[in-house]
């Protein structure tokens, strides 16, 4: 099975191009009339012949055959004629004798006219279709197959040449040279100069398909607009793996497409489409050359203006839009060139010629314009088809038709070897045959003042120049913005500069004229400017001088520019830093008292208190920081009942406040526990003093009471971690039991445990210093220090030391641990 895209089996040797086969003598097909259509049935020859209808059938067909022959015959005519009129131009001989040498050499070399005269036209023309034959020719075995493609591409080409309009060149493609490799149908597109895609003919489609795609707008995605812009065309295997609208996609959407541009000298007039039924394979570069040649066959059609050629003289009247295009340029306000394309001798497009620029014209290089004018745009610019891509960008417009705009292209030109670069906003449009460009040169000169002026304007600058020989003074009008003055009043000389500064300025102005004018050094000095307004501003004024040849000072130049909101920053600045020296001594004095009276009531250290049969051993440790003061507190005391009070406390927050809390605490618990009540009554008595201290003070506490002769310990929580107690290896915390934490209700009441201690059995009572961390919570952290307190050192004291050294607690806060161990 042959591919889908590669050439129908051969003719027999002299049938025309597109003929059919003659049917078979065993059948005949008889067309009979089916209302307003014929109906074609095939009958045998015999039935055929005695019947009136199958006489009425042969007859129809040998003349429908005679018509096809006619028709063949006089494209093939076309091109023998064509051959006979090369040998005649060849060999200087008369038509008749060129026939004669056309049959003998037909005869000699073994091919029919038709063929041989193809093969005389290949040789003369050396075009395009005598290269796709070429290429046949060099890809095939058999001569047969190759010369029958020539045939039908130059019948396609006659075909087309004769034809009036794209209509008929569109059925003589289908006919000649597209239904024998496959092609189902073919559109031929002309293309807008607004980049619009109109259906100028077509053959396979029905007349409502080719109405309803007569027009498409500019900017609408088609297979026919995709093949634009590539060079070789766009070519799809299947139309329904692309999801592009194109002309017949609903009669076969899962065909092959071929969207390929129609152009000639460079310039693209429109596509030629071409439709397969079925999905096609990647096509072998014979036949994108032949669909390349037809594309271009379609453009001479489509073709509007002619190019000139190489070597012909540009005046206006070349093309008949070029005068008119001269005068819209010279009518406009922008620098602009007149281009027209510039073609070789195989008619590509190979550059364009500057043929106009109009008076507003500035050359990069500054090279004037008739030196510019009539060069070719990469002799002028060789340095365009580089970095900044410029002829590209023309070449395409030249093509398509779609303008082209840019801000600050980067345009470069080589004068005398050296490149010398501009920047330019450029915009280029196709009008006719020709190109329309226009670019705006950056003056660099005037960029650079419009940006000092805003550098002025946002710094509250103005510059001046004193002329000391003229008396002439120059200012800028920002400097008349700072002085309020209006520029009808005139400008200031320096030495009337203290007439309209504060009185007390007048030193430090006076020091700067002094060094300006009599020292003739550069100086600078601030003042404050008393304006006309009643506005004082700050003003820092810098100048230096300029001596002439002979050392005398004769200018004067220099710049004003207002500090007042730089003045007003760092006064505020100075303000603020003296409130912050003032605060932040305020702060360290009240930290200073607050750390004196937390060590005052509860040193780091204290000594072991003696018990009978009990050791107490106490821990403190202050936070860090000492802006970070806090509540923490203890006691352990030898009730005059003999009992130990042993109690440790943490009041909420930090500072003075703080402070302050913990030592009223302490002192009232103390206090209260002289009484004799046990420790649950103690924190509800302790509660109602927390509820009526001022601030809302809130804290909480462990109270403790240890009966040496029973061994028994009391005790209570008002919201704070129980103690923990170590037996042997094993370590555990106490019961829980309910107490909430000290002033958050007026009254309330505390449940108290008992446990009953053995020898050498410890209990640690700590705040949540000792293992409150901030990425952990407080069970997590409670597990840690049961591990810790199952280690225990010789004595009480080490013990304690041990637990602070190995605390992982990292919120930097005050800890406090009251260690007791029975003896």
């Amino acid at each position: 099975m042959s591919h889908p895209l590669q050439p129908a089996e051969p003719e027999p040797t002299g049938a025309p191009p597109g003929a059919e086969p003659l049917p078979d003598e065993r059948s005949t097909e008889v067309a009979v009339p089916d209302g307003d259509d014929l109906a074609v049935i095939e009958v045998p020859a015999g039935d055929a012949q005695r019947s009136p209808v199958g006489r009425l059938a042969a007859t129809v067909e040998r003349l429908r055959r005679e018509v096809r022959e006619a028709q063949a015959e006089a494209d093939g005519r076309a091109l023998i004629e064509l051959a006979k009129g090369i040998l005649v131009e060849r060999l200087g001989c008369g038509p008749a004798q060129a026939a004669r040498q056309l049959a003998e050499l037909t005869e000699q070399a073994g091919m029919s006219p038709l063929e041989f005269a193809v093969e005389v036209i290949n040789q003369a023309a050396r075009d395009r279709v005598a290269e796709v034959t070429s290429a046949f020719l060099a890809s095939t075995a058999e001569d047969r197959d190759s010369g029958a493609s020539a045939v039908r591409l130059r019948a396609a080409e006659s075909g087309a040449l004769a034809a009036h309009d794209a209509q008929a060149v569109a059925e003589s493609l289908m006919e000649h040279a597209l239904r024998p490799i496959g092609a189902e149908a073919v559109a031929i597109w002309a293309l807008g100069s607004d980049g619009s895609l109109t259906l100028a003919g077509s053959a396979g489609f029905s007349a409502a398909e080719a109405a309803r795609w007569r027009y498409v707008p500019p900017g609408v995605a088609t297979v026919a607009r995709r093949g634009l812009g590539e060079r070789s065309g766009h070519w799809i295997g299947c139309l329904s793996d692309t999801q592009l609208p194109s002309i017949g996609q609903h009669l076969h959407p899962d065909g092959g497409r071929a969207a390929v541009p129609a152009g000639t000298g460079g310039r693209i007039h429109g596509v030629l489409e071409i439709v397969w039924p079925g999905p096609i394979e990647p096509q072998s570069p014979q036949i994108v050359r032949q669909v390349e040649a037809l594309a271009e066959l379609c453009a001479h059609t489509l073709e509007t203006s002619t190019p000139p050629r190489p070597g012909d003289e540009w005046r206006p009247g070349v093309l008949p839009d070029v005068a008119e295009l001269m005068d819209l340029a010279d009518g406009l306000h922008d620098p602009a060139l007149v281009l027209l394309p510039y073609l070789d001798a195989e008619g590509e497009l190979v550059d364009f010629r500057i043929h106009h620029v109009n008076s507003r014209f500035l050359d990069p290089s500054g090279r004037p314009r008739g030196v510019v004018t009539g060069s070719l745009l990469l002799e002028a610019y060789p340095m365009a088809a580089g970095e900044s891509e410029l002829f590209d960008q023309v070449e395409r417009v030249y093509a398509t038709g779609e303008p082209f705009r840019a801000r600050r292209m980067r345009l470069t030109a080589l004068v005398d070897e050296v490149p010398l670069a501009a920047v330019a906003d450029i915009h280029a449009s196709r009008h006719g045959g020709c190109v329309l460009l226009i670019w705006r040169m950056e003056d660099e000169t005037a960029r650079l003042a419009s940006l000092l002026q805003h550098a002025q304007r946002l710094g509250r600058i103005g510059g001046f120049e004193e002329n000391l020989i003229t008396g002439e003074i120059t200012w800028n009008g920002q400097l008349y913005d700072l002085y309020g003055k209006p520029p009808s009043d005139g400008p200031i000389p320096l030495e009337n500069l203290p007439a309209h500064a504060h009185p007390d300025d007048a030193v430090a102005i006076g020091r700067f004229l002094r060094t300006l004018l009599h020292h003739r050094r550069p100086a600078s000095v601030a003042f404050r400017l008393q304006r006309p307004d009643g506005v004082t501003r700050h003003i820092r004024v810098v100048a230096e001088p300029e001596l002439d040849t002979d050392g005398r000072l004769f200018v004067v130049r220099g710049a004003y520019q207002d500090i007042s909101a730089h003045h007003w920053t760092e006064v505020a600045l100075a303000a603020t830093r003296d409130q912050l020296a003032h605060s932040e001594q305020q702060a360290s004095e009240r930290n200073r008292l607050a750390l004196q009276l937390q060590h005052a009531i509860m040193p780091p250290t204290q000594a072991p208190l003696d018990a009978p049969g009990l050791r107490v051993a106490v821990r403190y440790r202050p936070a860090e920081t000492q802006h970070l003061v806090g509540g923490d507190w203890y006691d352990a005391v030898v009730l005059p009942s003999r009992l130990v009070l042993l109690c440790v406390g943490d009041v909420a927050g930090h500072g003075i406040d703080a402070a302050t809390s913990m030592v009223v605490l302490r002192n009232a618990l103390r206090g209260l526990a002289v009484t004799g009540a046990g420790p649950a009554q103690l924190l509800s008595w302790l509660n109602m003093v927390v509820h009526h201290l001022t601030g809302g003070v809130t804290a909480t506490a462990v109270c403790a009471l240890y009966d040496p002769e029973r061994h028994t310990l009391r005790w209570a929580r008002a919201g704070h971690l129980p103690p923990v107690l170590v037996r042997g290896t094993e370590a555990s915390p106490l019961p829980l039991v309910k107490g909430l934490l000290l002033g958050a209700v007026p009254e309330a009441t505390y449940e108290e445990g008992e446990v009953q201690l053995a020898v050498d059995d410890t209990l640690l009572m700590y705040t949540d210093g000792l293992i409150e961390r901030r990425d952990r919570s407080v069970e997590e952290s409670l597990t840690q220090l049961l591990v810790a307190a199952r280690t225990v050192p010789p004595t009480l004291e080490q013990q304690l030391d041990r637990l602070l050294t190995y605390s992982r607690s990292d919120t930097d806060d005050d800890t406090c641990i009251v260690g007791v161990r029975v003896a």
